[in-house]
């Protein structure tokens, strides 16, 4: 991302900066695994704007990486995580077009509202083999509502689901210009690690 797409995403923040605090997004609250106990599986936030999935993620039981491009959003959920006494979300201040995802790291990926196709192997490494990504994006049918939008950054029907069409599909939906999908990464045979 260009230094004017950072300085887009900063001043966004900054006019919503009195704006109340978002929700979780119903999808995450809808396929994320209940933490068993004893265990603290990781989890990865993916441009995660103000964290609000981290947040409910780490709620949950969960170890979790908040990775955004935005200082000021990044800057808002610190303070808000440090207001809710959350201790297990690491802030990466990134650029996510040079990013680079460690392999078999997280149980669980959540993304929302970002489209980065050259990312997409990257995720699928990132997975540990038997956890999930959570997936939720504008496709191309956003088009009609807002003929303004890129299109590069917007799905084409049947593309999300295809990026993972060998894991284990949990959920596939298309449907009022979002894509959504919830898919296992297989597990090599004799590896007990779904979750």
């Amino acid at each position: 991302m260009s230094k004017a797409d950072r300085a887009r995403w900063d001043a966004t923040y900054l006019e919503s900066q009195s704006a109340p605090f978002p929700p979780p997004d119903p999808l995450l609250l809808q396929f994320t695994p209940p933490v068993e106990p004893g265990d603290t599986p990781r989890a990865l936030d993916l441009a995660c704007g103000l964290a609000q999935n981290a947040m409910w993620l780490e709620t949950q039981g969960y170890q979790v990486d908040a990775m955004d491009i935005s200082r000021v959003a990044l800057d808002r959920a610190h303070a808000e995580a440090t207001q809710r006494r959350l201790r297990k979300i690491n802030f990466y201040h990134v650029d996510l077009e040079t990013a680079r995802l460690p392999a078999q790291a997280y149980d669980l990926i959540c993304v929302f509202r970002y489209l980065q196709r050259s990312l997409f192997p990257q995720l699928r490494q990132a997975v540990r083999p038997g956890g999930r990504i959570i997936y939720q994006t504008f496709n191309i049918e956003r088009l009609e509502a807002m003929p303004d939008a890129n299109p590069d950054y917007l799905l084409q029907p049947g593309e999300l689901a295809g990026y993972f069409a060998d894991w284990r599909l949990l959920h596939n939906i298309e449907r009022n210009a979002v894509s959504q999908i919830v898919a296992i990464r297989p597990a090599p045979a004799g590896h007990n690690g779904a979750r």
